[in-house]
């Protein structure tokens, strides 16, 4: 597909620090197509509470014109960060006051995002949201795009934020989209009971980083651990990761180590896993230097948590560390399962051993190879392959 005006918005900024599905989404549309990557409107209590983050500096300062709005980020791509701020209604339980402020700030978001499509003079144009549901809501009434596509690729409606009011309006959302695509199998069973034009498109990852042969050396830090190295790289969040599994795996065989590199949350922080001898933190690191630590793992692991909130996500590291050839052992998920033919899947923390020990036994330069060879098959231009061929196919049966 190309030649076409797209417009992307969603819960990530083009300038946040967080990696976001939807951005690389919107640099591969950008390479055949016209882009407006759309930053989310921040809100009044955001703009007093966290008034000496830069970000919102940079907020403040557009709103007050003392940058521009639309800027151009690249030959077919710009930036537009609305000039108007929104009321902060994320606490409102009753769903009548809810939607009539929603509505209020979904208005004054689309005339923002009218003015730039009329700078830029885009026609015919495609809406492509990251799940924002609610700020986004009226955008098919407000703007008229000629298709409407609702992007989900996690199950936002379950984390806290959006526990009050978050699944009425994604479902109505996907409803009247004109497309739902989505990244995971789980996620894309939710939307066809509302809209049956819901496509599963897989995910994309970026791993020119994650490749073995450009990595010469580990970090001194992680070279001194003796191996058998069992090892996760990721923020270690209670929510997601199963602190018990860890735990098990530790003192199930003193002899490996368990290495953990990431930030920690508060209940990671006060965990047993620090009176434990054979676990390593070994904290944050940029980016650049996580294959630096994935090269150095015998194993590397994702001990996900299963509850609602993980339950239909794509853990887009397991491609990374599939991308260096690594043995995975990981959580048995819907989604996992797209995986089976090239992971250890584990259904509680008993398997979790038994499969850590198969994997050691078992590693070999010929699976190292095959591993590599399925993590290359999930490119972002494969992913974005996958939305055009469902946008196509839509329109010819609209």
């Amino acid at each position: 597909m190309q030649g076409r005006d797209i417009i992307v918005h969603g819960l990530q900024s083009l300038d946040s620090k967080i990696g976001s599905n939807c951005i690389n989404i919107a640099y591969q549309f950008a390479k055949n197509n016209r882009v407006l990557y759309v930053n989310y409107p921040i809100d009044r209590m955001t703009l007093l509470r966290h008034s000496s983050n830069p970000i919102i500096k940079k907020r403040r300062d557009i709103i007050v014109g003392k940058q521009p709005d639309l800027v151009k980020v690249e030959d077919n791509m710009w930036n537009l960060n609305p000039k108007t701020k929104l009321e902060s209604i994320s606490k409102i339980n009753y769903r009548p006051i809810f939607s009539y402020l929603n509505k209020i700030n979904n208005k004054k978001y689309a005339s923002e995002i009218k003015k730039a499509i009329n700078e830029l003079g885009f026609k015919n144009y495609i809406i492509f949201n990251d799940s924002d549901f609610y700020r986004a809501f009226y955008f098919k009434e407000l703007l008229k795009p000629s298709m409407s596509i609702y992007y989900t690729r996690d199950n936002m409606r379950e984390t806290q934020f959006f526990k009050n009011n978050g699944a009425f309006f994604e479902d109505k959302l996907m409803k009247k989209s004109d497309l739902v695509v989505s990244n995971s199998i789980y996620l894309n069973d939710i939307a066809k009971v509302v809209n049956p034009n819901s496509v599963y498109v897989g995910q994309g990852c970026d791993i020119t980083l994650f490749n073995k042969d450009l990595i010469t050396s580990s970090p001194e830090d992680i070279k001194s651990i003796p191996s058998p190295v069992i090892g996760y790289i990721g923020a270690l969040k209670s929510s997601r990761l199963s602190i018990e599994v860890l735990e098990h795996i530790a003192l199930s065989k003193p002899k490996w180590n368990i290495v953990l590199v990431g930030p920690e949350d508060e209940a990671f922080k006060k965990s047993n896993l620090h009176n434990i001898d054979n676990v390593y933190f070994l904290g944050s690191k940029n980016e650049d230097e996580l294959p630096n630590y994935l090269v150095a793992f015998d194993i590397a692991l994702n001990p996900q948590a299963l509850n609602e909130l993980t339950i239909g996500n794509y853990p887009r590291k397991i491609d990374e560390y599939l991308a260096m050839g690594k043995p995975v052992v990981a959580t048995l998920t819907e989604t996992m399962k797209a995986f089976a033919d090239f992971t250890y899947l584990a259904r509680d923390k008993e398997e979790y051993v038994k499969l850590i020990s198969k994997a050691l036994d078992e590693d070999s330069e010929k699976l190292s190879k095959s591993r590599i060879s399925f993590a290359h098959t999930h490119t972002w231009e494969n992913n974005v392959k996958a939305i055009y061929d469902a946008i196509i196919e839509t329109e010819k049966t609209n």
